[in-house]
């Protein structure tokens, strides 16, 4: 018995530290990758152009017209509350021009304000946006707090994989397709990084999370392709936004928007196959241990059932996920006189539709995959 016990803890430790050394070797590649496409940071001065300031007094309020219209005209004190002008008093006149959907503010609020040059050499001032730094913190927080309450140390390596997730988007795969570096190519040695650095630290080092890692690659690259191939049948630009067009003119044409299109097609894809792929090789594991005379078959076969449901709801939130990011745009065209078919024919329709499907596709495609490599690996152990 003694014997068994020790062969057990041997076992137990031989894991732990195999599950170590994968863990720190994909941590490893990642730093060493991210050294391979270094950063080169730009040191941002501090302009007197943009300051945030805060809302200290309404000197004055009334209802004026303005080419017709009538709007609420405020004069307003503010103080600037950070910059070179910080601590200075400021006078700001709004609702004095003709505006849509005019703003209002009240005292205490928490604004940006830009500073220009008038054409006598004075100082201007206007309110351009409101500072929504708190509430996102507020949100932030209740988000991390709830994830480590309730998932305990499952939530804080989840956190953990989300930080290293934005860690290489904002370090390495945003710097460089600025650079004019091919988007394509760096969404997928991103993902190549992100997946298992993710995966790892969400779920743990095991067949079952390496199994998962597998499928999700497969799916990523099939993905990637019909991404690819609908793209350029479909002859999309990817410059059916206003950001793209700006974003090409304020880079002077170094960046491949069509590319980019397909960039994030690709790391789009990649948010959602996380959760089907790790819950089918863990429905498969899970079979294998309650019955480990499940053949290879009888195995795949009960784990499709449960990937049928999982198909099922992942492709309706996904659709819902599309529809509520795009509402906006619908409602746009939901009263156009137009035809259907003339309406989904415009690229900025098109590249959602694409978008939504070749996302959909991967999705189902995952979960066949997935579970013929769990059975496989679950059958041979």
């Amino acid at each position: 018995m003694p014997r068994q016990l020790l062969k057990v803890k041997r076992l137990e430790l031989k894991r732990e530290m195999k599950n170590k050394f994968f863990l720190i070797l994909t941590l490893l590649c990642s730093t060493l990758f991210m050294c391979v496409f270094p950063v080169n940071a730009q040191e941002v001065e501090r302009t007197e152009d943009t300051m945030e300031a805060e809302v200290v007094e309404i000197l004055e309020e009334k209802e004026i017209e303005v080419m017709g219209e009538t709007q609420l005209y405020q004069k307003l004190k503010l103080t600037v509350t950070n910059g070179l002008l910080k601590d200075r008093v400021i006078e700001i006149e709004n609702g004095d021009v003709p505006v849509v959907n005019q703003v209002t503010y009240q005292k205490g609020d928490a604004v940006i304000v830009q500073k220009s040059e008038g054409v006598d050499g004075s100082e201007l001032y206007f309110i351009s946006d409101f500072v929504r730094r708190d509430p996102i913190y507020a949100l932030f927080l209740v988000f991390v707090v709830l994830a480590l309450l309730i998932a305990k140390k499952r939530g804080f390596t989840s956190l953990l994989g989300m930080a290293v997730s934005f860690l290489i988007i904002f370090t390495l795969i945003l710097p460089q397709i600025s650079k004019g570096t091919n988007p394509v190519l760096m969404a997928i040695l991103g993902s190549l990084l992100i997946i298992p650095v993710t995966f790892f630290l969400s779920h743990g080092v095991s067949r079952k999370t390496t199994t998962a890692i597998a499928g999700t690659l497969v799916s990523l690259v099939v993905t990637g392709i019909l991404a690819s191939v609908f793209v350029s049948e479909a002859n999309l630009s990817g410059f059916a936004s206003e950001e793209a067009g700006f974003l090409q003119v304020a880079t002077g044409g170094t960046i491949n928007i069509k590319g980019l299109l397909l960039a994030g097609i690709i790391i789009g894809a990649l948010g959602v196959l996380d959760d089907i792929t790790i819950a089918q090789a863990s429905l498969v594991y899970e079979l294998k241990k309650t019955n480990k005379k499940l053949n290879f078959d009888k195995l795949y076969q009960q784990a499709m059932k449960v990937g049928q449901d999982h198909i099922a709801s992942m492709v309706n939130t996904l659709i819902l996920v599309y529809t509520g990011a795009s509402l906006p745009l619908l409602l746009l065209f939901i009263d156009s006189p137009r035809p259907f078919s003339e309406v989904i024919n415009y690229e900025i329709i098109a590249g959602e539709i694409i978008q939504m499907l070749v996302g959909s596709i991967g999705l189902i495609i995952a979960v066949p995959v997935t579970t013929f490599l769990a059975c496989f690996v679950a059958e041979n152990e």
